[in-house]
């Protein structure tokens, strides 16, 4: 999904879902394993927030690259027993990507994350060209 700002309103548009598989409930599966993302705009930032419970902060990786945002985790479990002739082995890895496309308005130099009770926010501050002027009286001469 990508921010896209339009009559100055972000705008989600679909742009990360690059791949669709067709293996154990298709695409529905593969959504439900994708975190939603809450967008706000403030006049000083913008605020993404992602319910990603059962996590660490160090499952995440937070990047960006020219004109683009993106959160991914990959979290892989192994488990093995072993007893007499008998091996038990389970595994599973948990994966998401989603990637968005900033606004020109967004200083990417200063955007922060945090991650507290299966809560990942990111603040994405504007930059200070973008944040509205205050009114002003201009004296006539």
């Amino acid at each position: 999904m990508s921010l896209v700002k339009r009559n100055n309103v972000l705008l989600p548009n679909l742009m990360n879902e690059f791949f669709t598989p067709d293996w154990f409930g298709g695409m529905e599966n593969f959504k439900n394993n994708v975190p939603a993302v809450n967008i706000k705009e403030t006049e000083k930032e913008f605020e993404l927030e992602l319910s990603i419970p059962g996590f660490s902060k160090e499952d995440f990786n937070v990047e960006v690259d020219k004109d683009v945002l993106t959160i991914s985790s990959e979290v892989k479990k192994a488990d093995e027993q072993t007893e007499d002739n008998y091996t038990r082995r389970e595994f599973s890895i948990s994966s998401f990507k989603r990637a968005f496309t900033l606004p020109e308005s967004v200083n990417s130099d200063a955007i922060n994350a945090a991650y507290e009770n299966g809560i990942l926010k990111l603040t994405l501050p504007k930059k200070e060209e973008a944040l509205p002027k205050p009114k002003r009286l201009i004296q006539i001469g």
